[in-house]
């Protein structure tokens, strides 16, 4: 009875165990893996164009909008620093762009202004390539995202900053040779931030809340492309008056800067605005634009 009992339940045994290995390891488990891995492939097609087509989109935009952007920053910092009005320095860089352009845009100031947004927007286009890629998306798709402000931020505050101290100490007081206080830093970097939010990430969000009838004139995208960077330089501004301040007149009284920035806010503020809505309107438009046309044709590519 015992061995009769013993063959039975290991016969039991080996019956059961093939239904455990076929559930657990047969055909119907590799077809899962399969299905799930294919879910979540990279679209790493045409890599090497998507760059390209990125690379180019930025210095499009970086390249149209750095001679205004030049002028006008120049004209702000000469301004605030007493060295010549706002009009006059605008003036004085308008004649040189017009009647001595390979001078101009051989230049320092202009060099510095190509670099800082043109690095802007390839670290953008970038971040949507490598989402795209790793997602299995179009090429030419979009979406803001924390990674994108983060990444954007980090990289057009620190060329930024550098950008600002150098042209601080070229257009600034001429009597001061003496580096950035930190304060100063700090607040150009919490103006940029604010900047950059208003650029890249608020404009998916407003674009919605704008009336349909916009749409006559220009797309709802476009135009809040250029509304939101440029609306924020109401309060971005006096942070990078006080900024300069700090750096021009290391020895004011809280009292005096305040009515310092007050007296200089409104024109730095229009001036401001100037720059801002070709650097994050504009240039963001054209940026947008012709990537999205070039992303076009790589998608046309793939297809064949």
């Amino acid at each position: 009875m015992s061995d009769g009992a013993g063959r039975k339940s290991v016969t039991s045994a080996q019956e059961h165990v093939p239904s455990l290995t076929t559930k657990a390891f047969g055909p119907s488990e590799p077809k899962t893996v399969t299905s799930s891995v294919q879910s979540v492939a990279w679209n790493a097609r045409h890599v090497p164009l998507r760059v390209a087509s990125d690379a180019a989109s930025a210095a499009c935009a970086a390249g149209l909008i750095a001679p205004l952007i030049t002028i006008l920053d120049r004209g702000v910092i000469e301004n605030a620093s007493g060295r010549c009005s706002l009009l006059s320095s605008v003036t004085a860089s308008f004649r040189s762009l017009l009647t001595r352009p390979h001078t101009f845009l051989a230049s320092r100031p202009f060099r510095l202004i190509s670099v800082v947004y043109f690095s802007t927007y390839l670290t953008a286009n970038s971040i949507d390539t490598i989402s795209n890629t790793l997602a299995s998306k179009s090429p030419g798709h979009t979406a803001p995202s924390f990674l994108k402000f983060s990444a954007t931020s980090t990289v057009n505050m620190s060329l930024g900053l550098y950008k600002d101290s150098q042209f601080a100490q070229m257009f600034g007081n001429s009597a001061l040779k003496r580096s950035i206080p930190t304060a100063s830093y700090a607040l150009f970097a919490l103006r940029d931030s604010m900047t950059i939010f208003a650029s890249f990430n608020l404009p998916p969000l407003v674009a919605p809340m704008l009336s349909k009838e916009v749409e006559k004139v220009m797309g709802r995208a476009s135009l809040a492309q250029i509304l939101a960077p440029a609306a924020v330089q109401v309060i971005t501004t006096p942070l990078h008056l006080w900024g300069l301040d700090l750096y021009n007149r290391p020895g004011a009284s809280l009292g005096d800067r305040a009515r310092q920035v007050g007296k200089n806010w409104v024109g730095s503020t229009a001036a401001r605005m100037g720059r801002i809505v070709p650097a994050f309107g504009f240039g963001g438009v054209v940026n947008a634009k012709v990537r999205r046309k070039l992303m076009e044709k790589v998608e046309g590519i793939e297809r064949s």
